[in-house]
């Protein structure tokens, strides 16, 4: 798959980061692969120092990663966060903002990040056959969509916003029209 770029929200320009780019590999057996690429001067950005690869709440509040996978038959959604420590969050929606629920799953989400030079790169892998909700059986032959994003978090606390597509208005990773890139349901 080609790298696609996500776009800084207008209202919190980035004179940090130059660029993100995220690669989604296709699914196989259940695994969903997102490699992001994020360019800049990294030295500038606030990263969370390593930590145990466990749940952790709130890690949008500041650097992280994020996905969002929704199916066009429900108002259900599921949001995934990934932060530089490599801790992860994983909640099912059940309507826009409605209804949460953090998850649980086994496997957890790997979360690896590296730093080489003036790119930081961000792997994920994500199998969603562990999570609740997006079992194989699940999602077979239904028509996911998925948003891509990232939170970036400058020396001063300022946080830009990152995303596949933007809806109008306040920056809103939840907003159906961010869901901008479609996945194969069938993943056998």
């Amino acid at each position: 798959m080609y790298a696609t770029p996500l776009v800084c929200h207008p209202s919190a320009p980035d004179n940090i980061v130059s660029g993100i780019t995220v690669e989604v590999d296709s699914l196989t057996g259940d695994l969903l692969v997102l490699d992001y690429r994020i360019r800049g001067d990294i030295d500038r950005l606030q990263l969370p120092a390593q930590a145990a690869s466990k749940f952790q709440d709130l890690l949008w509040q500041q650097t992280c990663l994020e996905a969002f996978i929704d199916f066009d038959d429900s108002d259900a959604y599921f949001e995934f966060n990934f932060s530089p420590s490599s801790q992860w969050a994983v909640y099912r929606f059940g309507s826009y903002r409605q209804n949460v629920t953090s998850l649980n799953p086994l496997p957890p989400p790997r979360v690896i990040v590296r730093r080489h030079g003036d790119e930081l790169e961000g792997d994920v892998g994500i199998h969603l056959g562990a999570i609740p909700g997006l079992t194989v059986s699940e999602i077979k032959g239904r028509k996911l969509r998925l948003a891509v994003s990232a939170d970036m978090q400058s020396e001063q606390g300022v946080i830009s916003y990152w995303a596949l597509a933007h809806p109008p208005g306040k920056p809103d990773f939840h907003h159906r029209d961010g869901f901008a890139l479609r996945l194969a349901g069938d993943p056998s």
